[in-house]
Parts: structure tokens; sequence; C-alpha cells
């Protein structure tokens, strides 16, 4: 079982940002769980383990990968990006999902992305890869060009193959599978639990 895997398992967990139960998600479709990281806000220690380990990717795709900037869209990766981004040194960007029309005007937010940066975009979860594809569309329309998409939890829900066919890299630090075996085996969760899950992501 991988440390990190249930480091981000467990900070999940205990802090609440990992529900089971049953919740209807965007779609309309009824899920047997659900991840929020704004509960992460709550929980300072789970927060900085999440953020540790985000970090220590990101630092890991750097060695090999030129990145000028981090983006991400609001509102949940995006309060755990510039906490990222400071322990990298690197600057951040916010996509808005709509474009604000007074003040400093556009859906970019936090600085300027200059035509040829190439970026690496950040999320917390992710399902179809809708949101994804919509949050770097801003990003690419000044010229900028999307690196890596990384999430912290892929849902498996077929959001990885759509992004690959769609041209983009992606990576994420886990999938919920592999968290459902990490709190089975570290009896965080019951067997029906974690089989109430996984029976729901084969389908």
């Amino acid at each position: 079982m991988s440390d990190k895997i249930l480091l981000v398992a467990r900070a999940l967990m205990r802090s609440g940002a990992l529900k089971i139960g049953a919740f209807k998600l965007k779609s309309g479709v009824m899920s047997p769980y659900y991840i929020d990281l704004t509960w992460l806000l709550s929980s300072p220690s789970d927060f900085e383990s999440i953020v540790g380990v985000v970090a220590e990717e990101i630092k890991n795709i750097l060695s090999s990968t030129k990145v000028d900037k981090l983006a991400s869209i609001e509102l949940k990766g995006a309060l755990l990006l510039p906490s990222i981004a400071s322990r990298l040194k690197m600057p951040c960007v916010v996509v808005r999902k709509k474009s604000k029309m007074y003040g400093l005007t556009g859906r970019i937010t936090g600085g300027e992305v200059k035509q040829g940066e190439d970026l690496i975009f950040f999320d917390d979860v992710i399902t179809d890869g809708e949101s994804k594809l919509q949050g770097i569309k801003p990003l690419e329309e000044v010229g900028a060009r999307v690196k890596m998409i990384l999430v912290v939890v892929d849902r498996e829900q077929g959001g990885r193959e759509r992004l690959e066919r769609s041209g983009y890299q992606f990576k994420s630090i886990t999938k919920i599978s592999e968290i459902m075996r990490s709190l089975l085996y570290s009896e965080d969760i019951t067997p029906e639990q974690a089989e109430k899950v996984l029976g729901y992501v084969k389908k």
C-alpha cells in the first residue's frame, strides 16, 4: 500500500472532505460518495498534508518539464493552489467560471498569462473532464500551453480518457478505488462501505 495514497486518503477522511452516503452530483446522477476539498480549510494539518503531496508531485514534474506558472479554476482547486505555489516559489493564476464585468475584467485573475507560457493546470477532482476543458480554454485563448493537468483524485468516470483523447497529459495523485482500498486496509471504513463505492466505480 502506497504511503502517499494512504496519507491522502486519511487526510480526506479525517477532515470530512470525503463522505460516504448518497449524494446527487451536478450531472443529476446519484453517487455513494462525495469529495469536497473545501472541508480541508477547517483541518489545517490535513490541508498541509494534501498541499505537501501535490507540491512534491509538481516538483517531480518540474524536473523534466518546463513550466512557467500554475493555474486552477474556482473554487475548490483555487483554494489550495496559492499554498502549493508558495511552497514551490511559483506564480499562479485562477480562471473564473464566468467573466468579471467590472474592475479588472475577464476570466483570468491573479496575474497575466502571456503567449507561449507553459502551465500546469491543477484541480481537486475529475469526473467527466468537462470543467477542466472549460477552465483550460481561456488560458489557451491567450496563447498559453497546458503541459499537464493534475488533480488530487480521479473519480474514474471517463475524465482521464477524455482529456487524453483531446491531447492533454493527465496525472492524478490518486484514484477513488485506491483511496477506498487504503481506507479499508487501515480500517477507517467498513468492507460494506468500500464495496458500495468500488461497485459504483466498476459500473
